[in-house]
């Protein structure tokens, strides 16, 4: 669609480079994954005492691990909205919009009563304030990922577009520091105002968060849409149409890479601490240092992605998770604390890295510039809808049914065969072919242009040949 010709200009004039765009979306994701992943780590910590007192511990844990899945389900409409305005309005001023909702919501729950002090009114303000967050979040990763992907050179965008992915291991990590300081507290002040902290930290970052992103230029896909007068009136319904079979492999290739995240950063924490006997200072640690691990993989990853091919590099780490799953549960069960610090080492910070760092340079490119948005963000939150939402709540109940961690390692092993199988049915070539996303020369102006393959063109083609 947009030619680097009009994203060199579009650089030049602004003034805004392809790595400050990218560690802006960094910084921005890290922000919105921080007050997201923080809410995980309570439901598994603290908001099965507080908010839901008077059941068993299991029952507990599975309605705290219920709150945190409810806010998935606002997921969507959040990424049809911000990705209905991104393609209408701009990609910057979505992702403003989205992190001040999500910092406006954690603060709050840094502030709600617990059940003791406004009874039944404290879970569902909880639940309330979770929606509100997945709402926000919703249109975050879209946007994010479009700003670093749509600023980079055509050659780098699988480096540039890993960025804006680092941010969800490096917010988990912050997360997790967070709650490791006032974990440190004797329970009855962790419990009383230590785990509030966390949650009020966050304005600190909103603040940076926010500097940050209202410096930056706006996306070139986007201003030259613009200037061609081409912005969708309904992006998210012309999407579907246009892109519908694209979205639903989007959001089954992302499935496990969810579906692995949140039960590593959720629920392994949860059942550490009450199945294993670890402390939750050595479970936040084994978070803390996967979440290291992945940021310094990520990129990592996505740059050999411009190289070899973001569809060859999403095989191996969708292949890698389901490799070493039912190792890194036979670690935990140990109930070792190093080996359950290694085995989320090995899930989370180096299986996932070559999938989750070309997530984002992936995704994007299979889409229409003018409807980029809306697609990336109905394929990205319906997984998350399908598959993240009730993964740790899935888990517990499993557990729970079996007393094993063999249902849980089944379980991921099939979400494990659907993302291999979508990743292999994607749009797109692999190796390098793939990495260049069919750029096609253009002797006359001396530019190179991206081609995007979209219905439209398809037709156009068949008439022209009929013709």
């Amino acid at each position: 669609m947009t030619g680097s010709s009009s994203q060199t200009t579009a650089v030049g004039a602004t003034g805004t480079s392809p790595l400050r765009v990218a560690v802006a979306s960094f910084i921005g994701t890290t922000v919105e994954y921080y007050d997201f992943f923080i809410y995980g780590t309570a439901a598994a910590l603290v908001f099965p005492k507080l908010f839901f007192p008077g059941v068993d511990a299991a029952t507990g844990i599975l309605l705290s691990f219920a709150t945190f899945g409810v806010g998935f389900l606002a997921r969507p409409l959040g990424g049809v909205v911000f990705g209905h305005f991104g393609d209408r309005i701009g990609r910057k001023k979505m992702l403003v919009l989205s992190l001040v909702g999500m910092g406006s919501a954690t603060m709050l729950m840094g502030l709600l009563p617990g059940y003791d002090q406004i009874g039944i009114a404290a879970p569902i303000l909880l639940t309330v304030l979770r929606l509100l967050q997945g709402f926000a979040v919703g249109g975050e990763w879209g946007g994010a990922t479009l700003m670093a992907v749509e600023h980079a050179p055509q050659s780098r965008k699988g480096f540039f577009g890993a960025f804006s992915q680092m941010g969800a291991p490096a917010g988990t990590s912050v997360a997790t520091l967070a709650f490791l300081l006032v974990a440190q507290l004797p329970d009855d002040d962790f419990l009383s105002w230590g785990w509030r902290l966390p949650f009020l930290f966050s304005a600190v970052l909103i603040g940076i968060g926010l500097f940050i992103r209202l410096s930056l230029a706006e996306s070139p896909d986007f201003a030259e849409v613009r200037k061609r007068n081409a912005v969708v009136a309904l992006p998210v319904v012309t999407a579907v149409r246009r892109h519908w079979r694209e979205i639903l492999l989007v959001a089954g290739t992302y499935l496990s890479q969810g579906v692995f995240a949140y039960i590593c950063s959720a629920y392994l924490i949860s059942c550490a601490t009450a199945n294993a006997g670890i402390s939750r200072t050595f479970a936040l640690t084994g978070v803390f240092l996967a979440g290291i691990v992945a940021v310094i993989l990520y990129p990592i990853f996505g740059s050999l992605s411009d190289t070899f091919g973001r569809k060859t590099l999403y095989l191996v780490g969708a292949s890698s998770m389901a490799i070493v799953i039912a190792p890194a549960f036979a670690l935990i069960n140990t109930g070792n604390p190093w080996n359950f610090v290694l085995a989320l080492v090995l899930i989370f910070g180096i299986a996932m890295a070559p999938a989750a760092g070309v997530t984002g340079s992936l995704f994007t490119m299979i889409f229409d510039s003018d409807v980029r948005y809306s697609g990336v963000s109905l394929g990205y939150t319906l997984s998350q809808v399908l598959g993240s939402a009730f993964a740790p709540t899935i888990a517990t109940a499993l557990y729970a049914a079996t007393k094993s961690s063999n249902a849980i390692v089944l379980y991921l092993l099939v979400v494990s065969a659907i993302s291999i199988v979508s990743v292999v049915l994607i749009p797109g070539g692999w190796g390098r072919k793939g990495a260049a996303q069919q750029l096609v020369s253009d002797e006359e102006n001396n530019t190179v242009k991206v081609s995007v393959d979209t219905h439209a063109q398809r037709r156009s083609a068949q008439s022209a040949r009929k013709q």
